[in-house]
């Protein structure tokens, strides 16, 4: 048997393992960065849903205001119609 031929069975399954390990810890690194992403994301997106609840409440508050100013007008409205009627 020809030496490189001995050689070249010997390295090729070798060769092969640390292929296959090395596709692994890519698979795995390449997965934590896109869970950490993902989280990243999540997190944005709920402080973006904060603010925007945070705004909606000050937006209902003065839209109820201003429904108890209308419904304190038309109360004196009604009591000067029954005045003069």
């Amino acid at each position: 048997m020809s030496e490189h031929i001995y050689l070249l069975t010997l390295s090729l399954p070798l060769l092969t393992v640390l292929a296959v390990f090395g596709m692994k810890y890519w698979s795995n690194a390449h997965k934590a960065r896109a869970e950490a992403a993902s989280v990243e994301a999540y997190r944005e997106l709920a402080s973006k849903s904060a603010a925007a609840l945070a705004e909606n409440a000050a937006t209902l508050a003065a839209m109820h205001a201003t429904l108890s100013d209308m419904k304190g007008r038309l109360a004196s409205v009604e009591t000067m119609l029954k005045e003069v009627g």
